[in-house]
């Protein structure tokens, strides 16, 4: 593993598999959900955007139904 970043509270490693490890202070390992805070919060991590649903016009909807009627 190679030290990427040291902050005040926590170091910061990136491992051969391209993923990221975080020690504290106290020198333990930060595990779940606050290690991805402490990613976020250095800018390793991205939030991803949330996908918005295509929207259906009533005019579309309506000749669904109509061809599914007949």
């Amino acid at each position: 593993m190679k030290k990427l970043k040291t902050t005040t509270d926590h170091s910061i490693y990136e491992k051969r598999s391209g993923r990221y490890a975080v020690k504290d202070k106290r020198k333990r390992w930060v595990q779940g959900d606050d290690k991805v805070a402490v990613l976020r919060a250095e800018g390793l991590l991205k939030t991803p955007e949330p996908k918005t649903a295509p929207a259906e016009t009533e005019a579309d909807a309506s000749e669904g139904a109509e061809t599914a009627a007949d």
